[in-house]
């Protein structure tokens, strides 16, 4: 190899450094003293929960407190037992069955028997799409 041309080295010195403190070593009376004599800048935090065994979501919220202090009774408005009575009433009379009706109008067999129950949230698309399909008028029937 003594052809090949000049051989350089460039090694530059490695310096081993130990980690940098860790937060928790930051925290350390003694490396806060050390900072203060130092003339560091040192920023102290309270934190809200601190010293109680409490989670940060277990206080309530602005939004539960308002919904703690009303006094109104919300809930979702339901199908009448009028509407139910017209349903079961047109879907007997042509003879279909709720899963048979649930497809004429593409929806779950479900949503039917919710209907005719009681237990649905009314949506006058599904509604409409009873009253074609049976072929009646459900609201407002007189």
């Amino acid at each position: 190899m003594s052809g090949t041309g000049p051989f350089t080295q460039d090694w530059e010195p490695v310096v081993i450094r130990k980690k940098a403190p860790t937060a928790a070593a930051k925290k350390d009376e003694k490396a806060v003293n050390a900072a203060r004599r130092s003339g560091a800048e040192i920023e102290t935090v309270k934190k809200s929960n601190a010293g109680t065994n409490k989670a940060a979501s277990s206080g309530t919220s602005l939004n539960t407190r308002k919904l703690d202090d009303e006094t109104e009774n919300l809930s979702h408005e339901r199908v009448s037992t009028e509407l139910k009575k017209n349903i079961m009433q047109a879907r007997l009379a042509k003879k279909l069955t709720q899963a048979q009706l649930a497809q004429l109008i593409n929806e779950k067999p479900q949503i039917i028997q919710d209907y005719e129950s009681g237990k649905a949230i009314p949506n006058q698309q599904i509604i409409t799409k009873l009253e074609r399909v049976l072929g009646t008028k459900l609201r407002g029937k007189k």
